[in-house]
């Protein structure tokens, strides 16, 4: 148990780096921002954002990026516009002619526009990358415009459940009106500001938003190419138990406080690089243990010793590790908006001459941490029902930039639960781990200054995953 505990502890203290980085998630907190601008608009059930979208309700939305609502509905009103469709509703008319006549939406049919039919995400993120002063068949084609739009940081949040909804229409929309346009010039929510098309006051919020994270952005730019960090978190948790095994009721609960301290390396040259060392102290009140745990990441193998055991095994499982860091090298240096549906809110202050940002996330993040775990449980192989799902009682990220502008450190202090059920048919197990986690990580170096070595790989056991394989990395049982 303790080791069990020890691993858990450690994957619980590193899910912190995964917010300064990413459905079931419900983007509430940036619906009711859109609203405030004239944006969004829901209806007696409010924004229904569980429902999948209608093509209909994308091209009123898109009408709105391109800032021209009232000259859409104007040009209908005097007759100049004529909607060629006979399945849209006097509301949606102007703006599908609108599009039509603009050449940028074209229906279903000469005389239909489709307007009852679900909006897929590769159309609604075409639709964003065209208000974004994109070309089709220049800049980006039906086939890879996902990839392009992911390419200059607007992220489809479906992926994490696999349904594109009303959801993650409003976080889309979102990230695009923080996101550059084609010609650099402004960002989206600027662009629309300065034409008049939304009021200044109305959208403060969401551009004093924007700013100070693009400010937050620009710190740590050069972490997308190489960082070299050290970490110290601490973490109270509590285990609760509840099953069988082979028959016996197995009902227990146990509280760890446990210390974690070490050093993690990234380098991203050619191919993703990584150095992880690992020291965990694990106390339940009677009993304490530590461990040091050493991971690697070299050449697409990954590697892991404690103790005595050192094991190998190959990365990827599916994932185009050549795309990965192809999209990372493009990330450095840019300007990225996908996490700003995430962020509840952003505050800054001066300390010292520092700059201290102070970021708190929604429950946006724990639905797509559920999400991502719904997918990665869904491929595993039959015979074993498993469910997991993640919630944040809290979670703020503190980040401090130093007076050269440059990234110095990131605190994360955050309360998360997490719920894992498991049965075979025969025996059941239901977990709850309740944790609080209070991680720094101080920034030691950037870039191209972070510096790797590799101990000799050539004693490492060489495993795959799977029934086969040992029972857990470290070669022990879960209990």
């Amino acid at each position: 148990m303790k080791r069990f505990l020890t691993i858990l502890l450690t994957t619980l203290a590193l899910a912190g780096l995964l917010c300064v980085t990413a459905s079931a998630s419900s983007f509430d907190g940036a619906a009711q921002e859109l609203s405030a601008i004239g944006m969004l608009k829901g209806g007696a059930g409010g924004f229904d954002l569980d429902k999948a979208p209608t093509r209909a309700q994308a091209a009123i939305m898109l009408v709105r990026l391109f800032g021209a609502e009232e000259e859409a509905k104007a040009a209908y009103a005097a007759g100049d516009l004529k909607c060629p469709f006979t399945d849209v509703n006097e509301t949606t008319a102007p703006f599908a002619a609108w599009l039509k006549d603009k050449g940028l939406a074209s229906g279903t049919s000469e005389t239909t526009f489709g307007a009852s039919g679900p909006c897929t995400a590769k159309a609604y993120t075409i639709f964003l990358l065209r208000a974004l002063g994109y070309q089709d068949n220049v800049d980006f084609t039906s086939a890879n415009a996902q990839e392009f739009a992911l390419s200059i940081g607007l992220l489809d949040t479906s992926l994490f459940n696999g349904t594109f909804l009303r959801d993650d229409l409003v976080s889309m929309t979102y990230q695009a009106l923080g996101t550059d346009l084609k010609d650099g010039s402004t960002y989206l929510l600027a662009s629309l500001i300065e034409s008049g098309a939304v009021e200044e006051a109305a959208a403060k919020p969401i551009t004093d938003k924007i700013e100070a994270y693009r400010a937050l952005q620009s710190s740590g730019a050069a972490a997308a190419q190489g960082l070299d960090a050290s970490i110290d978190a601490n973490v109270g948790m509590q285990l609760s138990l509840k099953g069988t095994d082979g028959g016996t009721p197995l009902d227990m609960t146990q509280k760890a406080d446990a210390a974690v301290k070490g050093n993690i390396k990234m380098l991203l040259d050619k191919d993703l690089q990584m150095a992880m060392d690992m020291t965990v102290t694990v106390s339940d009140g009677e009993v304490t243990e530590t461990e040091k745990m050493e991971y690697w990441l070299k050449d697409g193998t990954a590697y892991a010793r404690s103790g005595e055991d050192a094991y190998q095994m190959p990365m990827g499982m599916g994932m185009d590790m050549e795309a990965f860091t192809a999209l990372m090298d493009q990330a450095a240096g840019n300007t990225y908006a996908a996490l700003l549906p995430f962020i509840d809110s952003i505050t800054t202050r001066t300390s010292g001459g520092n700059t201290v940002y102070t970021l708190t996330l929604n429950d946006a993040f724990a639905g797509m941490l559920n999400g991502l775990m719904g997918q990665i449980l869904g491929m595993l192989e039959a015979g074993l029902d498993m469910g997991m799902s993640f919630s944040l009682d809290s979670s703020t990220i503190t980040y401090t930039v130093g007076q050269d502008g440059t990234l110095k450190s990131a605190a994360a202090d955050m309360a998360l639960k997490a719920d894992v059920s498991a049965s075979d048919g025969r025996d059941s197990l239901a977990v709850r781990v309740v944790a609080d986690l209070d991680m720094t990580m101080d920034i030691k170096a950037m870039g191209k200054a972070v510096k790797i070595s590799f101990p000799d790989f050539s004693g490492f056991e060489e495993i795959i995953g799977g029934a086969d394989g040992p029972t857990g990395i470290f070669g022990t049982a879960a209990y």
